[in-house]
């Protein structure tokens, strides 16, 4: 499992991670049960904090793409679908597009039922 981070990328270091793992969940290399590398050596790795790479497992735990086990790290989860995995990776690219063009919340939503509607 190789993921990749840019330092010099405005997209803070622990999403970064995030996406690297729903990218591996959406593709295919990583599968529903399998372990993540420790955070420590993710962090080793990658070259960041231990807290950063903290930071991405806790989001995507928000995201119920993984677990959090102490002493077994972290696993992707039974619901974790590549489906699921790549939808989501689109949803926050809208958002944080939405975001540089300073569109409102609301207007994102609406727009977004819209399109559901349509």
């Amino acid at each position: 499992m190789l993921f990749r981070v840019d330092p010099s990328s405005s997209v803070p270091l622990g999403d970064q991670i995030a996406a690297c793992v729903r990218r591996a969940v959406s593709d295919g290399s990583v599968a529903p049960g399998e372990r993540l590398p420790a955070a420590r050596a993710l962090a080793d790795s990658l070259g960041v904090n231990v807290h950063t790479a903290l930071r991405g497992y806790q989001r995507l735990r928000e995201e119920g793409l993984i677990e959090l086990r102490r002493g077994r790290g972290a696993v992707v989860t039974a619901g974790a679908s590549p489906h699921r995995a790549r939808l989501l990776e689109g949803v926050r690219a809208v958002v944080a597009e939405a975001r540089e063009l300073g569109l409102a919340e609301g207007d994102l939503l609406d727009l977004v039922r819209a399109e559901l509607n349509a």
